[in-house]
């Protein structure tokens, strides 16, 4: 990450009630990824994980609820997105870096996109893990609100998932 970077760097913290090791698992495999990655309202199925640098995480997403089939309808977005991110540092079990391929945006060239999750060990919660997430925006302030609330909704997920992990 440049320093140019660092300074557009969104960022989203959440606690968890799970080891950093036990999150790096729901995190880095095909199997925890499947559990809580996708936003309500979708299903992820990964289809290709190289957890090494400039290896790839390849997964589809489907939309699965009725309204957001509706909504995905109404603005002109697939139902189904094949995504891709490429690993740029993996230290497990405490930081993975990541670009995703954005490339699913309607009248929009592809471009790549940042994301720097570091895990530390949580002072809110015993035996827990501290989540920071440093989000690169996307091209717009919409888009950027998309990429905000899914990735919080994601992690309101795996803090769903871990509770039951205390």
């Amino acid at each position: 990450m440049t320093a140019d970077t660092a300074d557009r760097m969104i960022v989203i913290d959440r606690d968890v009630a799970a080891s950093p090791q036990r999150v790096w698992e729901l995190w880095t495999t095909p199997a925890g990824i499947s559990q809580w990655w996708a936003p309500d309202g979708f299903r992820t199925e990964v289809e290709q994980l190289d957890l090494v640098p400039s290896g790839m995480l390849i997964y589809t997403m489907t939309t699965v609820d009725e309204a957001q089939i509706t909504f995905m309808q109404e603005h002109g977005l697939p139902l189904t997105t094949r995504s891709r991110k490429m690993f740029t540092q993996v230290e497990p079990p405490f930081r993975l870096e990541y670009t995703t391929l954005v490339d699913f945006v309607p009248g929009h060239d592809p471009y790549e996109q940042l994301t720097r999750v570091d895990l530390t060990p949580s002072s809110e919660l015993e035996n827990g893990t501290h989540i920071t997430m440093h989000l690169e925006p996307l091209h717009d302030e919409e888009w950027t609100g998309r990429l905000v609330a899914g990735r919080t909704n994601e992690l309101d997920n795996l803090a769903r998932l871990t509770g039951a992990d205390s």
